[in-house]
């Protein structure tokens, strides 16, 4: 890629975000949909490789249906009350479709199956693109619409975004897959709790954004695609592998750790809300996530020699560990303490 081309398609990333987050029209906020969507493409295919073009193509098409749909029911919903204000969306049909659309955009089940695939064929710094800043736009929408939409639909979507992401992560061996099932796990606890506390689920969003961007960054750091190569690791990178362990196990949610945090307020508020059922199956099937967050720390921390992989030994390096993940990964596992804090200002 020319060198000139990528902060191009960085100013735009920023600027669809920034349009879409801002905006209180309906058109407006399509407009940085598209402009996100236009922006990540060359970042998705750089590489020229087969998996990345049809990586691209799956975003593109799926993104492009999204995209239709939030523009066909905001289109409707005017049509019906004659006003284009994100705020204002009331029509039922409207507010079925654009649950529908901005479920796809986010990769919520029944939706999921495009994230996978594409953030398998991406490099471990565009997944983490994929997987946080493009989420931002789609989920601020969510929040802006939240009190017009279903909440039964959502709970549903939710609870199955939960068991789906943490099943079909149990089985994988490919990194970039296991964290896209992840994400989709995580979206569930997102989900659940929109339509009681908005805020209480920007928050969620935030703290998985930063743990998330600490694991990337970290299995970008080792070079890490597979748990095979992740079990040779330690040669390479010990101190950072050994953190390494500590940010999965909080990204699973274990006390006490950062990830525990929106967790514990988010079973509470469902609670409050008389949701224990519901608290309760979301939490039990955080049980499976957390087994594939196990098996990652494992691969990584847990397996010293003697072992059994076929893979070469990597050459210990001394280059430094940057000062961005140190800062990630001590926020992603040290911020419990500061809870009381952080709840004033939910």
């Amino acid at each position: 890629m020319n060198p000139q081309a990528k902060p191009i398609f960085i100013t735009s990333l920023l600027l669809g975000t920034t349009i879409t987050i801002s905006s209180n029209h309906w058109v407006l906020a399509w407009a940085g949909l598209e402009i996100n969507t236009l922006a990540v493409l060359p970042l998705i295919s750089k590489s020229h490789h087969p998996r990345a073009i049809e990586a691209a193509t799956k975003y593109f098409l799926v993104q492009a249906t999204a995209s239709a749909l939030v523009l066909f029911s905001s289109m409707t919903n005017a049509w019906h009350n004659g006003q284009w204000d994100i705020t204002q969306l009331t029509n039922p049909t409207a507010c079925l479709i654009m649950t529908a659309a901005i479920s796809m955009k986010l990769g919520l089940v029944p939706f999921h199956f495009w994230f996978p695939e594409v953030l398998q064929g991406s490099s471990l710094t565009t997944g983490l693109l994929l997987s946080t800043a493009m989420k931002l736009p789609p989920m601020t929408l969510f929040l802006l619409t939240s009190q017009s939409l279903n909440t039964t639909m959502l709970v549903t979507m939710a609870i199955l975004s939960a068991a789906i992401g943490g099943w079909m992560g149990l089985n994988q061996t490919q990194v970039r897959k296991i964290m896209a099932f992840s994400s989709i796990s995580h979206l569930g606890w997102m989900t659940i709790i929109i339509s009681y506390s908005p805020k209480l689920a920007l928050f969620n969003f935030l703290l998985y954004t930063l743990m998330t961007t600490a694991v990337f960054l970290t299995l970008n750091q080792m070079k890490a695609l597979k748990l095979s190569t992740l079990m040779t690791t330690w040669t390479k990178t010990p101190s950072l592998n050994a953190i390494l362990l500590l940010t999965l196990l909080s990204l699973a949610g274990l006390p006490p750790l950062t990830g525990f945090l929106p967790k514990w307020l988010i079973i509470q508020e469902l609670t409050k809300q008389s949701m224990a059922p519901a608290a309760a199956m979301i939490s039990l099937l955080s049980l499976l996530g957390l087994f594939f967050y196990l098996r990652l720390a494992y691969c990584a921390t847990i397996t010293l020699p003697p072992h059994t992989t076929n893979h070469m030994k990597q050459w210990h390096t001394n280059k430094p560990v940057s000062t961005s993940i140190a800062v990630l990964t001590t926020m992603s596992i040290m911020l419990l303490p500061a809870s009381p804090m952080i709840l004033t200002t939910i």
